[in-house]
């Protein structure tokens, strides 16, 4: 008898150590723990299966194993030692904006005085820093000092609105926090975005890049309002200092600057049109490119890592977030639905102003700098 009874107690701890290692490896949400013998894809794929309404419910799919980006260049190099990734810090509590004269000239538009003072207003413990344009050179050139590729892309830009854009990708690798343009009025407190919880779907939130979906345009003809089909809003970024995923961005934007500086084209508009010049090269549609890049990159098994980007598994595409209602987390990349940072705007599933995601929301007031045609207009009916 008493044989019988070691041998049940030994199937019974097998038994719980079997669920307890199908639990944190398969975990409510898509929360999955990284065995050696099984890709990153392919537990994307499983908690896809098992959280078929993630859309609806939400999606938390982190590894256990973390994976570091290759630094391709001497300048992923040194963009890499000045401004080191912290990730088991929390976010920075600064606010970035910037607009073409400071907020003490007498001639700073009163609307945007307004609209800047709702982020004072909602967020009493942050540092807001509202930068002239003539400060912004100054900060790069101090800031990328030893990072004179970077410094060089910079000086080189010929329209402000390229600069703009740069700009809030320098700052937030840099310094860390918030970035929102000047029109854009702040809804809730920076505090109480999901970014800033300690867990996601009671799972811990190790977000250090949010992003907000700017549009979803589900239509035969949507490449003729929007650069990509799954856009991703860059008037509104939140990033850890160090982030990655802006380093190969900032690399990216420099590279592409000082090729065409190379060849006399910085004048030049290569492309369709002005505004999808500038789209490709340092807005909306590149920084779309780049986050799909980054998702796509950790999400490599390590001997494709090694390899040129071109040559890697797609894994992560629009599909995965079209139609999404609800936060989902890949990895250290938390996206947010449309709601978040374009609310009002009455299609493509946008909710309005007073709804619980809407955290801050663009005015569209034409915040756009002198030297430049709009690349973007807004447009009716895009469901």
């Amino acid at each position: 008898m008493e044989p019988l009874r070691k041998k049940a107690r030994i199937l019974a701890v097998v038994c719980v150590i079997f669920l307890y290692i199908f639990y944190i490896t398969f975990g409510k949400h898509g929360h999955t723990s990284l065995a050696h013998n099984v890709s990153k894809k392919r537990l994307l794929d499983r908690a896809l299966t098992q959280h078929k309404n993630y859309k609806e419910n939400g999606l938390n799919f982190q590894t256990v194993k973390s994976t570091r980006l290759p630094l391709l260049s001497r300048l992923h190099e040194q963009l890499s030692e000045q401004f080191p990734y912290q990730p088991e810090k929390g976010f920075q509590k600064n606010i970035w904006q910037t607009w073409k004269i400071g907020l003490e000239d007498p001639s700073f538009p009163n609307m945007y005085k307004h609209l800047q003072a709702t982020w004072d207003t909602n967020n009493p413990g942050y540092k807001h820093y509202v930068i002239a344009d003539k400060q912004c050179d100054s900060m790069i050139q101090q800031l990328y000092a030893k990072v004179p590729d970077v410094a060089e892309a910079w000086t080189s830009m010929p329209k402000s609105i390229l600069k703009a854009d740069f700009f809030r990708y320098l700052i937030l690798y840099a310094r860390g926090g918030v970035y929102s343009d000047i029109d854009t009025t702040s809804l809730q407190p920076v505090d109480t975005w999901v970014s800033n919880n300690d867990t996601l779907y009671d799972l811990p939130n190790n977000a250090g890049l949010v992003v907000g979906i700017e549009a979803d345009p589900d239509r035969p003809d949507w490449a003729e309002w929007y650069a990509r089909r799954i856009q991703f809003c860059q008037w509104t970024i939140q990033a850890k200092k160090g982030h990655p995923m802006l380093r190969e961005l900032i690399a990216k934007i420099t590279q592409i600057t000082l090729e065409r500086k190379k060849h006399d084209q910085l004048q030049k508009v290569l492309g369709k049109d002005q505004g999808g010049d500038i789209m490709n090269w340092t807005g909306p549609g590149i920084f779309t490119d780049m986050v799909f890049l980054y998702m796509n990159s950790i999400m490599q098994s390590e001997d494709r890592l090694e390899q040129p980007t071109n040559a890697h598994e797609e894994i992560v595409t629009w599909h995965l977030f079209t139609g999404m209602r609800v936060p989902l987390v890949l990895e250290d990349v938390l996206v947010l639905p449309i709601t978040c940072f374009s609310p009002g705007v009455g299609q493509m599933g946008a909710g309005g102003p007073n709804d619980k995601w809407a955290y801050v929301q663009h005015m569209f007031l034409g915040s756009w700098k002198d030297d430049k045609p709009k690349p973007r207009e807004r447009h009716p009916n895009i469901h």
